[in-house]
């Protein structure tokens, strides 16, 4: 009887190691795609900032989009690229530097969603998006860039955009369900 009482205290401790292993092994993971998406995500900032075409493109995955912050602008990347490569050309596209970035993983590791405050030419913004690992590279596939207002200004800026708001609105086709 002891020796199966042994045993027993044995095969929990064998248990008990295990899944505490197995939760380490999740915790680096997860340190480890933060690290890279963050990196990812800055690298790709700078690449706009010094201009760099071929570095800023490669991190966006081949069908990827990017909403920018007028309401017309929803790019395809051949569409971004176009519409980009003029700001480039002249050696400084914009400079987006992070102030803050918040990643959440998906349970197989290989898609995470973000969303970050930057430091722009326009004040404060608010990026958001998704990347998916490809390649053991993480790409961007869908990137949203918004500007931040202010609760205590959004009746400036509801009066300041309504007009544009109205035409875009005129101009636009209904949605077909």
């Amino acid at each position: 009887m002891k020796n199966n009482y042994s045993l027993y205290l044995i095969f929990l401790l064998f248990i008990t190691i295990g899944c505490t292993k197995k939760k380490e092994t999740l915790t680096i993971n997860q340190k480890e795609i933060n690290n890279k998406v963050s990196s990812a995500l800055d690298n790709w900032h700078k690449a706009a900032t010094n201009a760099n075409f071929d570095n800023y493109f490669n991190t966006m995955d081949s069908i990827s989009v990017f909403v920018g912050t007028d309401a017309g602008e929803v790019w395809t990347k051949k569409q971004f690229k176009a519409f980009s490569k003029p700001y480039f050309d002249k050696g400084k596209a914009w400079d987006f530097t992070a102030i803050n970035r918040n990643i959440y993983i998906d349970e197989s590791g290989k898609i995470v969603w973000f969303d970050e405050l930057l430091n722009t030419w326009m004040g404060i913004c608010r990026g958001s998006g998704v990347l998916k690992k490809i390649n053991n590279q993480w790409k961007i596939k869908h990137y949203v860039l918004s500007v931040t207002v202010p609760n205590d200004d959004i009746n400036k800026v509801i009066k300041a955009k309504q007009r544009n708001d109205s035409l875009f609105i005129s101009n636009k086709k209904p949605l077909v369900n």
